[in-house]
């Protein structure tokens, strides 16, 4: 081979991993916002071109579905495991809190629930794409409580959620851990009294 061939060779660019531009685009959407991040702020953090993207992804909104498909086996918060029957209800909902509590400030750069944080985005694809996720989580809650607390279900599944989206916003604000356990121990207990009192 001469040395011409070998040099080119050498020189040939990568090819694009689609995983790897979800993982750097999963990033950036976290920490500014689906609305804050372009299309060519994308491409050139991954030393490409708009056609390898768009072949990949379709549009943004498309890299975003991928995004979340990598979130939630990443950094989501895995529900059907905390939420598991043989626990009391209020001691699982608040386990469930501590563990958002922890995930929503490991990372101050991309801090809060990305799901929770792109339902007010600009985007109409990108919010039913985080909505359709969001109302999953809240199935999940409501069904496992609904188990054994029919009738509180509802109010509580409820609560639930408005104190993960609150954190998730503190979270963004700067709060760290210890802040938000604390809102979680708080929120718990509020449960464990609520249930207790319907019983």
């Amino acid at each position: 081979m001469s040395d011409t061939k070998k040099a080119r060779r050498r020189g040939r660019p990568r090819q694009f991993d689609p995983e790897e531009a979800a993982a750097r685009a999963q990033h950036l959407f976290h920490a500014r916002g689906y609305d804050a991040v372009s299309v060519a702020e994308v491409t050139d953090s991954l030393g490409i071109k708009a056609p390898s993207f768009y072949a990949a992804f379709g549009n943004k909104g498309g890299l975003y579905r991928r995004v979340l498909d990598r979130y939630t086996t990443t950094r989501g918060i895995p529900f059907d495991v905390i939420l598991s029957s043989d626990r009391p209800v209020a001691e699982a909902l608040e386990a469930l809190l501590e563990e958002a509590a922890h995930r929503y400030a490991e990372d101050a750069e991309a801090a809060g629930c990305l799901v929770l944080e792109s339902l007010r985005c600009n985007d109409q694809e990108a919010r039913e794409a985080a909505y359709a996720l969001h109302r999953a989580a809240e199935e999940m809650i409501r069904d496992y409580i609904a188990a054994r607390h029919p009738k509180e279900a509802e109010r509580v599944t409820d609560f639930v959620s408005t104190v993960m989206a609150g954190m998730s916003a503190k979270a963004r604000e700067g709060y760290g851990t210890e802040r938000l356990l604390a809102v979680a121990a708080l929120a718990g207990a509020a449960i464990a009294r609520d249930l207790h009192a319907e019983a």
